[in-house]
């Protein structure tokens, strides 16, 4: 049983690993009015926001976030 709790905890380790999360900083957020408040955050341009709260409700505002950080690419090595 042990072992296949360590087997198991290396395989979820792995997948979390392997696939980081996407951080939803966009400049843009669209905000919800049901709940909390939610903010969604993950839309490029002012236009992608509004276009998606036409089918449901809510309103755009720019991010109260800091953008998220570029990914690193790896540089080709010189000879």
């Amino acid at each position: 049983m042990t072992l296949s709790l360590r087997v198991l905890g290396v395989f979820a380790l792995l997948v979390c690993i392997e696939n980081p999360a996407h951080a939803q900083n966009q400049p843009w957020c669209i905000y919800k009015s049901y709940g909390d408040g939610y903010a969604d955050c993950r839309y490029a341009t002012l236009q992608q926001c509004l276009a998606d709260r036409l089918g449901t409700g809510g309103s755009c505002s720019p991010s109260p976030y800091p953008p998220a950080p570029e990914p690193r690419t790896r540089s080709p090595r010189r000879s």
